[in-house]
């Protein structure tokens, strides 16, 4: 065994400082036992060490943000305060953290672990941006992510030139062009986190701001490359500076031109809906850690490798989304927490305390370029007519601070560019813009206040023989042929004609941007892959077989499924909309059992629910539509169950439709309280009598409707009737009634499985009941109030 000298600095409070210590070669990774570590009072191998390192940072930032992400906090702020926690100025003076689990030797294998993890995470954020989103963005993206970088950068440029000499030495000044630069780089990745964590990916200023994140990372990429070749040549030599620019070149025509068209022939090597071989994510991995080296070797930072790389993988399907699945996760909860808490752990808070003239200068500096950037990054949309606060929130989204700032300022601190007391000050300016931005961007922005509904959009009121406009949305490819015979029973004519706009929802997988695509105004579609066919070729048939009654219009959105309710109630908004068609979210086989449920597309619907702006349907195909044909052949049955109040009027006039074809058979069956018991308002009576005044004299378009009236004194009898009558119709046709009480439905109540179909249509989809019967559940509009707040 050989003995040999260590130099380490890592977490020293000053540069100056080096501890000598004695290493064993080769080390000793494994431990004989856990009783040596309550011998000796300290963990010697290498391998143990890390692991409770490891499982001291998780188990802190877990709890960490439990606590506080009830409050708004991002997981990234969690972890920032851990490693604060943790740094020598709180609990890192304890000599448990001090001497044993953070002691000096230790420091460099957690360091190089965290570091190699968050390589991999830029290259994983390559993976996910969508290069081609530069080529859609829109004028004002662009000019809001040019001035977001330049102008700060200007301005910062002239204060430190104009500054320095009072506040800071020559040896100091020569390095702040670099540290300015990294105060107005706006990264995409701490963009599209920050929008993710608020709930707002998919909103129309999410996407404004994602599309100027993207251009100005871009732009300040170059930038930051062309300045650390220029600190290369200043350095070493103008060969060195030479070299390394040329190099940097021909590695960025290599990825463009020999490395993308490679990862598209891999895709094209992989059989639709099969995933792609290990063999390729294996070698695609082998050039992530080579990309890294070269780009080190060249005087480049040993992340621009692998982020130009992830950059030349397509985004999403099949290769994206395969790299993205495999890596993750375990890069987001294990390695990001862990780069994050140690870059943390390095600032020391005791020296804020020491103020000075550099002190002085950089907060000056921090200030004067965060408040010349979020006017750099609002007067552009202002100027587009867009609300000042709108563009008030955009500028604060584009100012915010994250990871991608605190590792450049570590980077500063660990190659002496930048003192321990610099880095406070900067660690504790990205905390707090970290903090405050989420805060102030919640209060300025609520994305569902535009879905309040000031005009009236349903079904009622949609004048006769006028079109009624309806969104269906697509989950799965089942849901096609059930959706389209439902739009065929509610019989368009030229009279009254449909205008039908179809929603094909994708999740979002290997990308880091939400798309949506209109498939009437694209020419080519997003990396030359073909979006929704099956959806399109037959909603145009639809069309084509009911020419001059139906007007269809496709569109595909590629987002989270927990954003995707943003994309539907958005688009039913733009298109005046009276009624949005919603999957439900339980499949049943040809017999009758239930074959899947998604959780995903439940929690869609609700939230449909609560934020549409206008009318919702849920339909529930239990076989009868996806199987069954409307045609002059074949007879419809179906039914209508009408209790009262504004959803199931809503829900009779949609059945009135119907009336008007020859081959169905349309049944308006009333539930009427034999006690004569109702809490039903006078008015609402009324109104219930007049709109089934025309089903009782049988005055509803061109057919025969046979209107029943069933007496019934309570929940458990109506149930007894719907159970009985089940199986006599294909479809059946229902209100939500959502928290409205009638001694109908009196007992039913408490056992409701599925509030978002009402207590009727939950009784007609409960597994209990084995019938191919479908269901139509109708929400009318909710009236609502825009008080500028979420729900």
């Amino acid at each position: 065994m050989e003995r040999g000298d260590n130099n380490v600095t890592l977490f020293s409070q000053n540069h100056s400082i080096t501890i000598k210590d004695c290493t064993e070669l080769p080390s000793v990774v494994h431990s004989p036992g856990l009783w040596n570590y309550f011998r000796y009072g300290t963990v010697s191998y290498s391998l143990p060490l890390l692991q409770l390192q490891m499982i001291l940072i998780f188990a802190m930032t877990q709890l960490a943000h439990y606590i506080l992400k009830r409050y708004g906090v991002p997981k990234f702020t969690s972890q920032f305060i851990v490693g604060l926690i943790l740094s020598p100025s709180l609990l890192g003076r304890l000599k448990i953290l001090k001497n044993v689990l953070f002691e000096v030797n230790s420091q460099e294998t957690i360091g190089m672990l965290a570091f190699f993890g968050y390589t991999l995470f830029l290259f994983v954020i390559g993976v996910k941006m969508d290069m081609g989103m530069i080529n859609r963005t829109g004028r004002k993206a662009l000019i809001t992510g040019i001035a977001c970088i330049v102008l700060p950068l200007v301005v910062g440029l002239a204060f430190q030139v104009f500054f320095r000499k009072i506040w800071v030495t020559e040896e100091e000044a020569s390095n702040l062009p670099f540290v300015t630069a990294v105060h107005c780089v706006t990264p995409f990745p701490v963009v599209a986190s920050l929008l993710e964590d608020l709930k707002i990916l998919n909103s129309e200023l999410g996407r404004l701001s994602l599309s100027a994140a993207l251009v100005s990372d871009m732009f300040s990429t170059f930038l930051t490359s062309l300045a650390t070749l220029t600190k290369l040549a200043k350095e070493k030599s103008v060969v060195s500076g030479i070299i390394g620019s040329i190099a940097t070149i021909v590695y960025v025509i290599s990825m463009v031109f020999a490395i993308r068209p490679a990862m598209f022939w891999v895709i094209r090597q992989t059989p639709e809906g099969r995933p792609v071989k290990d063999a390729y994510i294996h070698f695609i991995m082998f050039m992530v850690l080579v990309s890294g080296l070269l780009s080190d070797y060249y005087g480049q930072t040993f992340f621009f490798g692998p982020f130009i790389l992830g950059l030349a993988v397509p985004d999403g399907p099949p290769l994206g989304s395969a790299i993205v699945n495999k890596f993750n996760c375990f890069i987001s909860e294990v390695f990001l927490p862990l780069f994050v808490t140690t870059c943390a752990m390095r600032t020391d808070l005791t020296l804020l305390f020491k103020f000075d003239s550099l002190m002085t200068f950089y907060t000056c500096l921090i200030i004067v370029t965060f408040v010349t950037k979020l006017a750099a990054c609002m007067v552009p949309p202002y100027y587009s007519k867009m609300p000042l606060s709108d563009a008030l929130t955009v500028s604060l989204i584009l100012t915010s601070k994250g990871v991608v700032q605190l590792v450049s300022y570590t980077v500063f601190r660990d190659n002496e560019t930048m003192s321990d007391q610099t880095f406070a000050v900067t660690s504790v300016s990205i905390l707090l813009i970290a903090v405050i931005v989420p805060i102030l961007v919640k209060s300025l922005y609520d994305p569902s206040r535009k879905y309040a509904g000031y005009q009236v959009r349903d079904i009622l009121h949609c004048k006769r023989n006028s079109e009624l406009r309806i969104l269906v949305c697509i989950q799965r490819p089942d849901n096609v042929a059930a959706v389209i015979k439902l739009l065929e029973a509610s019989c368009p004519t030229r009279q009254s004609p449909l205008g039908v706009y179809a929603l094909h929802l994708i999740e979002l997988i290997g990308r880091a941007s939400p798309i949506f695509i209109s498939h009437q105004m694209q020419k080519k579609t997003v990396s030359n892959i073909s979006y929704s066919e099956n959806v399109t070729v037959a909603f145009n048939r639809f069309q084509r077989d009911n020419e001059n009654a139906v007007s269809v219009s496709v569109f595909t959105a590629i987002s989270p499924p927990k954003f995707m309710h943003e994309d539907i109630c958005t688009l039913a908004l733009d298109k005046l909309t009276s009624l949005i068609v919603l999957p439900f979210h339980r499949k049943w086989s040809i017999d009758g059992s239930i074959e899947s449920e998604d959780s995903t597309v439940r929690t869609l619907n609700c939230s449909v629910l609560e934020l549409a702006p206008c009318s919702v349907g849920i339909l529930v195909d239990r076989g009868s539509l996806s199987h069954s044909t409307v045609s002059s052949e074949a007879s419809y049955s179906i039914a209508m169950i009408f209790i009262g109040g504004n959803d199931d009027r809503e829900a009779l006039m949609f059945a009135k439709r119907m009336a008007n074809d020859p081959n169905i058979s349309l049944t308006v069956i009333r539930f009427v309280d034999s006690g004569g018991n109702d809490d039903v308002s006078s008015w609402d009576k009324v109104i219930d009598s007049e709109i089934l005044k025309d089903v009782k004299l049988n005055n509803v378009g061109d057919e025969y409707v046979i209107y029943i009236e069933e007496l019934v004194k309570d929940g458990p009898q109506t149930a007894l009737i719907v159970r009985s009558m089940v199986d006599e119709y294909d479809l059946i046709i229902v209100g939500r009634r959502h928290n409205m009480v009638s001694p109908q439905t009196s007992g039913l109540a408490e056992w409701n499985e599925f509030p978002e179909l009402g207590i009727i249509g939950d009784l007609l989809a409960s597994s209990d009941i084995n019938s191919r019967t479908s269901v139509f559940v109708l929400q009318q509009q909710k009236q609502r109030i825009a008080t500028g707040r979420r729900n």
